[in-house]
């Protein structure tokens, strides 16, 4: 059933004129800009792409797009699907299994994230090393399609060590910075509390989502090689709690993306 969906989808976008896509690149809660440096040659609206979930948060603009950056054809999830929006994790990551059905050689992951080491600050980037996964499901639940990949994919490097130290480089020489750190997803939608920011840290986290971490599973299930980037948007200090203020994470996303921006272009030039 599985690859009966992916190849109907694959001939759909084909018909829209996407063909041969090189990067993936799924793009977080308030990180579009990045949609800005594509020449774009064809836009499709989640809702119009057989087997698809909608984007339901505001903040996502929920449209597949295909297009160039950096001489490069790139297809790009502007905006991505949640746990807590209801969806089942086969089909928040149904997209994955599509570009790389489609040709996608390396995949290019942002979020937004809380920052819980304190010697970081809020607008910084942090380069995602390992995660912890505490979603209530899992993408590889159920029967296994082995042609998509093994029963027990290895997770010992979930993220490609080769674009880590390429997205090193690059924020070197751009001066830009760039941490490097442990990210951990929880179901959300709701904050964390201030004993469970505790928890989340002393676990050995150092950023907290609701994303990117079922994706990264796929990619590693199907053998594709991943990189991903957090963009820090608020300090989750527990002995110093603020309430949090959703427009406030959008607009440090917002500024924080130039740098983001900077890095997946450069980065995207130097792929093979």
């Amino acid at each position: 059933m599985l690859i009966k969906q992916i190849n109907e989808c694959i001939s759909f976008l084909n018909k829209k004129g996407i063909a041969g896509p090189e990067i993936g690149i799924v793009l977080g809660t308030g990180l579009g800009k990045l949609v800005d440096s594509i020449n774009i040659i064809a836009e499709v609206p989640y809702e119009d792409i057989p087997y698809f979930p909608v984007a339901t948060v505001e903040f996502h603009s929920g449209k597949l797009i295909y297009g160039e950056i950096e001489g490069k054809r790139v297809l790009a999830m502007n905006g991505r699907f949640h746990y807590y929006e209801g969806y089942n994790m086969r089909e928040i990551t149904f997209p994955i299994r599509v570009m790389k059905a489609l040709g996608v050689q390396n995949l290019l992951l942002s979020n937004a994230a809380g920052c819980m080491d304190l010697s970081w600050n809020k607008g910084d980037l942090m380069l995602i090393d390992d995660h912890i996964n505490l979603l209530p499901d899992n993408p590889l639940f159920g029967r296994n399609v082995e042609e998509l990949g093994p029963r027990f994919p290895d997770m010992s490097r979930p993220y490609s060590p080769k674009l880590n130290e390429q997205l090193k480089s690059i924020a070197a020489s751009e001066q830009i910075t760039l941490h490097e750190g442990v990210y951990v997803a929880v179901g959300g939608p709701n904050l964390e509390t201030r004993a469970e920011y505790r928890f989340l840290r002393n676990a050995g986290a150092d950023a907290v989502g609701m994303s990117t971490v079922p994706e990264v599973i796929v990619a590693n299930h199907m053998k594709l090689p991943c990189a991903a980037v957090s963009v820090l948007t608020d300090v989750c200090d527990p002995d110093n709690l603020e309430e949090i203020d959703i427009d406030d994470i959008i607009a440090v996303a917002g500024k924080a993306e130039e740098k983001l921006v900077v890095l997946f272009r450069a980065l995207i030039k130097q792929l093979e």
